[in-house]
């Protein structure tokens, strides 16, 4: 550790967890184990998760009118400030759930403290993953079900439109490509089962749980799993903290709609060769090149097969920490909430439409 660093022995500031520490934290190791920079799409479920516990704390005479109130105005402030990009995100404060903490105690004082009664961050974050990603499967499938109308419906027109069928890449019977399409449909019907299926184990409420074995506290779990929308409770505390299996299963059936995906993209990439010529793909979803003029890429086609690689990654990376974890919660255990990459990406939502045809 360098002298500089060292505050003078002082505890490091503003950290809920720095009682018993007498230096800082490492300013590299800061960096290292900040993971705000990507779990900060989480500050919408993660105020979510507080609204509803804090409801529950002072129902249960645990925490007093005075500060529910002042916390649910401080979050709906937060909440605004994050929405219009004036929060001020810092990796001094590690995460997306202590940052907003953060801002909340500014805003109301020691009632902002008092929202972690009965609390760990253990069952925070957990909880905040559920509702996250119970939301981005409900994306998920509302997209799914778009794709599959659309197929429905270019199969509709193409049902008497002959096409060669292949095995081993050779020429073998006549079929439609109203058929071929439909293919597809069923190929995106079982990834939208698949995706139901896995909803009903997601969502299940962890809070509660705190670290790893209850709280002493009177705590009403029941009722807050009825206000965010959950099925019922986690049963086991220190499964609850623990349990990353519905984030493989959902990984489990991203891999397989991502092979769908790849599958159709492949086909499209051969299909629009003048070798084929079975189809023509609009300009405004190619590109062409500096030196031949005569050339039509297919990139998105071809980047929707490049990217199937991504997800299959993340299963692969999901399943070989889950093989190795003893403990209840770790700091891999967080790391769950990790893409790819650092950078916050949206995902796609309902409301962004689909090309209505591949065809010019």
């Amino acid at each position: 550790m360098q002298q500089d660093d060292r505050n003078n022995g002082a505890p490091a500031p503003g950290k809920a967890w720095s009682g018993r520490f007498a230096e800082p934290v490492d300013r590299l190791t800061q960096r290292y184990t900040a993971s705000v920079p990507f779990d900060r799409r989480l500050a919408e479920f993660d105020i979510q998760g507080s609204l509803a516990h804090a409801r529950m704390l002072s129902r249960c005479a645990i925490l007093p009118k005075a500060d529910l109130e002042a916390i649910e105005r401080g979050l709906a402030q937060v909440a605004d400030e994050i929405r219009e990009g004036r929060f001020d995100w810092s990796i001094e404060r590690e995460d997306v759930h202590l940052n907003i903490e953060h801002r909340l105690t500014e805003l109301v004082g020691d009632a902002g403290k008092r929202l972690h009664t009965a609390r760990s961050r253990n069952d925070q974050v957990a909880t905040d993953i559920r509702l996250w990603l119970r939301a981005q499967i409900d994306s998920l499938t509302a997209l799914l079900r778009t794709l599959r109308g659309r197929l429905l419906d270019l199969a509709e027109a193409n049902a008497a439109t002959v096409m060669p069928g292949f095995t081993h890449m050779q020429v073998a019977q006549p079929v439609t490509f109203g058929h071929h399409l439909m293919a597809y449909f069923e190929m995106f019907s079982r990834d939208a089962e698949r995706l139901a299926d896995c909803r009903r184990r997601v969502n299940r409420l962890p809070l509660g749980a705190a670290a790893l074995a209850g709280t002493g506290f009177p705590i009403d779990r029941e009722s807050v799993a009825a206000e965010l929308g959950f099925d019922g409770v986690c049963e086991n505390s220190l499964d609850a903290v623990s349990d990353r299996d519905f984030a493989v299963e959902f990984l489990a059936a991203a891999a397989l709609a991502m092979v769908h995906v790849s599958r159709l993209s492949e086909e499209l990439v051969l299909w629009m060769n003048p070798r084929f010529g079975f189809v023509a793909i609009a300009d405004r979803f190619c590109t062409g090149s500096s030196i031949m003029p005569q050339k039509k890429n297919p990139d998105v086609p071809e980047l929707m097969r490049g990217k199937s690689g991504r997800v299959y990654g993340g299963l692969v990376a999901l399943l070989t920490w889950s093989r190795r974890s003893r403990s209840p919660t770790t700091r891999t255990t967080r790391r769950t909430r990790n893409p790819s990459s650092t950078r916050p990406t949206p995902w796609p939502t309902p409301s962004r439409s689909l090309p209505s045809s591949w065809a010019g």
